[in-house]
């Protein structure tokens, strides 16, 4: 019976290592890679003094990525340089936002709706992506949520150009959205 184990054993072993150098790995470029894919808006609806508005506020950004070596992504106490705050890769996707004046994009800062000349940044900082085990190489989608309307600007159509950098501090290519027409408070009338 011990004999008939060990056979066991050993075929399992054998078939188990055939299997596993026949299975195909996906292979990226070192460097993150990135692709849109979409922009989904959404609309909300503000009621005040009895009049019912709809604006378009915010909107998700969905892109694919894929990396050679899954060092993408930041843990939350990844602070000290070159993460730390005030460094150019404390932030690991990089948002340009974009108006549409005069038939130009331009980038614009955007001031905070106080007056205060805080320009809001859609920077931001996403997750620790990197799988577990030996083969790093990674893919997938990121969804990141940005606020599309411009309280100081008359403009209503704006796009966004983005970029991700990973721990290595590889830049991705640049990617861009279409056009995003957006509503500025507008009337709903019953």
């Amino acid at each position: 019976m011990k004999g008939i184990t060990k056979i066991a054993v050993i075929l399992t072993l054998v078939f188990g290592s055939i299997f596993l150098s026949c299975q195909k790995f996906d292979e990226y470029p070192l460097e993150p890679q990135i692709t849109f894919d979409s922009f989904t808006l959404f609309v909300d609806t503000i009621v005040e003094n009895d009049t019912m508005k709809v604006v378009t506020n915010r909107g998700v950004l969905a892109f694919f990525y894929t990396d050679g070596d899954g060092d993408l992504g930041l843990r939350s106490n990844d602070t000290l340089p070159p993460f730390n705050q005030g460094s150019p890769y404390y932030y690991n996707i990089i948002v340009h936002y974009y108006e549409k004046q005069d038939g130009e994009f331009v980038e614009v800062p955007i001031i905070d709706p106080d007056g205060n000349s805080t320009i809001i940044n859609f920077n931001g900082r996403f997750p620790y992506l990197t799988p577990a085990g030996i083969h790093k190489a990674i893919k997938g989608v990121i969804q990141d949520t940005l606020p599309v309307n411009n309280p100081n600007s008359k403009y209503d159509t704006i796009k966004f150009r983005v970029y991700i950098y990973d721990r290595a501090l590889n830049k991705s290519n640049e990617i861009e959205t279409p056009e995003i027409p957006i509503l500025k408070e507008v009337p709903v009338t019953f």
